[in-house]
């Protein structure tokens, strides 16, 4: 199962990667920058309705933090998307990240039809008219567009049909296990970047020990290989120790996992801690509901909960790199 989707883009994480930490503060500038909410509106909305709790410095200079900054754009999401603001101020955090997430969730117009005719062969359990579609589609769309906009719409749809109990999990496995075999596939298919070629940016890609969940990691792997990455992809079930092993010698970037069933949600915070002080010299992107919604992630740690920002935010890690390089 791939986790929830979520509102922010590539650009909105930008200042998170400077020399791989994440930013605690921000001016109303970077706020205005990063959500695309004018400064006038962010005061109004600030001193009207109080969205946002902001700090100040010593000399009396507003900063905010993370939350606000997350807050602002969940509702900036849901106001360009036709809600009032009287209305999305009155919703709890909780509600206003749901809401936010389940827009990135919303099937074009365009795909409903050929969403229909995989859910009808998903349903009949019809293997060979699933691959036929998914393959008349990657033709069109790309592997990543498929995948985010019918494979993804279509295993929510039949997990809710499954938890609902008027399917099995069986068609819920089929559809995961052809998109599994389709990204594998197409991972395969690209070249490999050598080692040596040092302005590619190395990420790590692992599970947590007792996580199994492996279809988003692997989107991630076929999309970072696919813009030049060097990528050692380690899969399921890696227990910490081997983790940190692993990091010692690659020196990656990134070290990126997805975090679906494990650790328990009081033992996310912590599990971040340890694998950001082992691994001090890399960002951690944890991906996930389990990690968007966990306060007080240590520094370096960067929570993202859609596979749609995480694509977008991989020329900006690029970026970086080249930058460092070309200085040294």
């Amino acid at each position: 199962m791939l986790p929830a989707a979520g509102p922010w883009s590539g650009r909105e994480f930008y200042l998170s990667f400077q020399k791989n930490k994440l930013v605690a503060h921000y001016s109303i500038s970077d706020l205005e920058q990063l959500s695309g909410v004018k400064a006038h509106t962010i005061r109004i909305w600030e001193q009207r309705y109080n969205l946002l709790k902001p700090n100040r410095t010593a000399t009396n200079i507003r900063t905010y933090g993370e939350a606000d900054l997350r807050r602002l754009l969940n509702v900036a999401t849901l106001c360009a998307r036709g809600q009032r603001i009287s209305q999305v101020v009155r919703m709890s955090e909780e509600e206003r990240q749901a809401a936010a997430l389940a827009l990135c969730n919303e099937v074009q117009p365009t795909d409903g039809p050929r969403l229909n005719a995989l859910l009808t062969a998903a349903l009949d359990l019809d293997e060979p008219a699933l691959h036929r579609h998914f393959d008349e589609a990657i033709g069109e769309l790309g592997t990543e567009d498929t995948l985010l906009r019918l494979g993804y719409p279509l295993l929510q749809r039949l997990s809710v049909s499954w938890k609902a109990g008027s399917l099995s999990v069986a068609q819920e496995r089929l559809v995961a296990q052809l998109l599994r075999q389709e990204l594998m596939a197409s991972a395969d298919a690209l070249p490999l970047i050598p080692l040596a070629q040092a302005e590619a940016p190395r990420w790590l890609l692992f599970l947590p020990e007792g996580e199994w969940h492996e279809l988003a990691l692997l989107f991630m792997n076929y999309a970072l290989r696919a813009r030049g990455c060097q990528v050692l992809y380690l899969g399921p079930n890696l227990p910490l120790v081997d983790v940190v092993a692993a990091a010692r010698t690659f020196r990656p970037t990134v070290l990126a996992t997805v975090l679906t069933t494990t650790p328990a949600r009081s033992q996310v915070k912590s599990y971040a801690t340890e694998l950001r002080a082992q691994c001090p010299e890399a960002t951690v992107m944890l991906f996930g509901t389990l990690a968007v919604q966990t306060e007080g992630l240590p520094e370096g740690c960067l929570p993202l909960a859609c596979l749609h920002e995480f694509r977008d935010l991989i020329p900006y890690v690029n970026q970086r790199v080249e930058e460092e390089v070309a200085e040294k």
